[in-house]
């Protein structure tokens, strides 16, 4: 006997592990051309003076971060426990990752730190009904 009862909200673990999926595709995809691209850094602007970030290291960074998140995703789907920790912690990371770069692309950046602030809830509050189902 369980003494979590599975509850319509368990479907929203199901659309974490999704999201996680496509969301790390679509981060990874985006980290490939961020590494095949012919620029070599990107100047960001800021109040206090200019930044300079490396388009190379950046892609390598979100490539190597967007498969872990599909991998991860594809075990929140089977209802592995350990898996919703450390995709609670990946997506974390993600969303870290795209606060920096929200100047260069602030509506991706929304997009995907919303997705991820989702996903974080679903795996939260409702990742140990997936397990159960």
């Amino acid at each position: 006997m369980s003494d979590t009862q599975r509850t319509g909200w368990a479907g929203w673990a199901v659309f974490a592990g999704i999201v996680m999926i496509i969301a790390g595709a679509l981060s990874a995809l985006n980290g490939l051309q961020a590494i095949l691209a012919p620029v070599d850094k990107w100047a960001i602007s800021a109040e206090a003076g200019t930044f300079l970030f490396d388009v190379e290291v950046w892609g390598w960074w979100h490539l190597i971060l967007g498969l872990a998140i599909v991998l991860i995703g594809i075990f929140v789907l089977r209802g592995a426990t350990f898996a919703r920790v450390i995709a609670v912690i990946l997506v974390a990371l993600n969303a870290i990752s795209q606060l920096a770069f929200f100047s260069v692309q602030p509506w991706w950046s929304l997009i995907v730190i919303a997705l991820d602030v989702i996903v974080i809830y679903a795996l939260t509050v409702h990742g140990r009904e997936l397990k159960e189902s």
